[in-house]
C-alpha cells in the first residue's frame, strides 16, 4: 500500500484511469461534469469562453486522478499488479 491517496482504480491494459474507488474520486469526477455543463450553460458550447473553463478543468482532473490512480500512473501489461 503506498502513502498516497487511492480515489481511481488503474486500466487493466495500457494506460489511464479507471473507475473510482472512493468517495473522493466520485466528487471529483461530479465536479468535473457540473464544471463543463456549467461552462456550456453560461457560454454556449460553442463559444471558445466556454473552452477556457472546461480544458484547464479537464486538465486538473487528470493530474489529480493521476496522482491518486491505485498503484500510480503507468503502462499495464494485464496482469494482476
Amino acid at each position: 500500500m503506498s502513502d498516497r491517496p487511492e480515489w481511481f482504480a488503474p486500466h487493466r491494459y495500457g494506460m489511464g484511469i479507471g473507475w473510482p474507488i472512493s468517495w473522493q474520486g466520485w466528487v471529483l469526477g461530479i465536479a468535473l461534469i457540473a464544471v463543463v455543463l456549467f461552462g456550456w450553460w453560461l457560454f454556449g458550447e460553442d463559444d471558445p469562453r466556454s473552452l477556457a473553463i472546461v480544458i484547464p478543468a479537464i486538465f486538473g482532473y487528470v493530474i489529480i486522478a493521476a496522482r491518486t490512480t491505485k498503484g500510480g500512473f503507468r503502462w499495464r501489461w494485464g496482469g494482476d499488479d
